[in-house]
């Protein structure tokens, strides 16, 4: 059922009963409680020039984030089952009203928008709500686009986004930590049109990814994925992938890292028969929303790397991630340096997290909002020289 709430500022903790790409899987798992004090931002460490503010709070279990061209930002949840509008009327980088459009959703982690309409995906279907910015207030009853995905909740959430071709593209999990699927939608990325119709799988051997995009000038696209757990604090490294055509295989479950075989699945493919990582990332950082950056609002140096959001381990005796990261490129698109952008959501001395970035989006004056679903906000990264 959906409820149709107008301003609601939330702060209760985010319920649900799946497992999550920070969380232990168990069938009837109740994620953490959130971060609820003061949001200590001065505690995030940034490169020389960049400042940090909170662009919204109360917003919770705020997790993907897609901005319309009229300036409302769309924001999912996942456990929390709610969908967001984040309206910035006075346009000081603080969001005054927060919409929530739909409640009671199944994992509703991905959001896109098109044609003045709002795509949200759920577990096993994605629905849309047409001409959504005049309806804040009253938000109409969604449309089914799609409802033939896997109804099983192991990695079931999906980030989604329209691509160059104008398709939207969805990513399927692996239905497992590691298994090996005789659906070829498990594990892959698919795409369809707009409508719904034509629905394609068009890569392979993808655990779980929850963030990817394009690049701006070759529409490629770049995708993060996390890798499988279980296999000690160090391995394996989940990755930053590239794909320059249909029908790729990125080696899920057979080879990981692009290096090293599966211990159970190891011997069914070699890893030289696979596409191995652009980078690989920190062991269970949970990669997941990422960004070329492309403006001219940050220094010359950083234009065309990426920028990567990492939720944070759980089954590392030491916890990482945490933080946001930054993939160097070359001219090739070969990567010449993986660092760190933005930390200080994890306290190293005491290994206690009190929030966890999610997603990135741009501002039209070249700003960088992070979603964090543990502390219930949306913070803006910006460079003042």
């Amino acid at each position: 059922m959906f409820s149709f709430i107008c301003l609601l500022m939330i702060s209760c903790a985010p319920q649900g009963e799946t497992d999550t790409d920070g969380q232990k899987v168990t069938a009837s798992y109740i994620p953490e409680v959130p971060y609820d004090g003061d949001l200590p931002i001065d505690r995030i460490k940034l490169p020389e020039g960049f400042k940090i503010d909170v662009y919204a709070e109360g917003v919770e279990n705020a997790r993907s984030m897609v901005l319309s061209p009229d300036g409302t930002l769309f924001v999912s949840t996942r456990g929390k089952g709610n969908v967001y509008a984040l309206k910035d009327e006075d346009k000081d980088f603080r969001a005054e009203k927060i919409y929530t459009l739909a409640e009671g959703l199944k994992l509703p982690n991905g959001v896109a928008f098109r044609d003045g309409a709002l795509y949200v995906a759920e577990v096993n279907r994605v629905i849309r709500f047409d001409n959504i910015e005049s309806q804040l207030e009253s938000p109409p009853e969604p449309v089914v686009v799609f409802d033939q995905y896997p109804t099983e909740t192991h990695h079931g959430w999906k980030f989604i986004d329209f691509g160059p071709d104008g398709k939207l593209y969805v990513p399927v999990g692996a239905p497992c930590n590691i298994c090996e699927s005789e659906d070829e939608v498990f594990a892959s990325i698919t795409r369809m049109n707009p409508d719904g119709t034509d629905m394609e799988v068009i890569q392979h051997g993808v655990r779980n990814t929850v963030g990817f995009t394009w690049h701006p000038e070759t529409k490629d696209l770049w995708f993060t994925d996390n890798g499988r757990d279980w296999m000690g604090d160090d391995l394996p490294a989940c990755e930053l992938n590239r794909a320059t055509a249909d029908d790729m295989h990125f080696g899920y479950p057979y080879c990981h890292q692009g290096d090293t075989q599966d211990p159970e699945f190891g011997e069914k493919g070699a890893c030289e028969d696979f596409t191995p990582p652009v980078q690989n990332l920190g062991p269970h950082t949970a990669p997941l929303g990422l960004e070329f950056v492309m403006t001219n609002a940050f220094p010359s140096d950083y234009k065309g790397d990426l920028l990567i959001a990492e939720h944070g381990s759980w089954n590392r005796s030491k916890k990482i991630g945490y933080r946001v990261t930054m993939v160097t490129l070359d001219e090739n698109f070969n990567s010449t340096g993986y660092s760190t952008f933005a930390e200080g959501w994890l306290d190293d001395a005491t290994d206690e997290a009190w929030g966890r970035p999610v997603d990135l989006e741009f501002l039209p004056d070249g700003s960088i909002l992070v979603s964090d679903d543990f502390a219930n906000a949306i913070y803006r990264i910006y460079y003042v020289g």
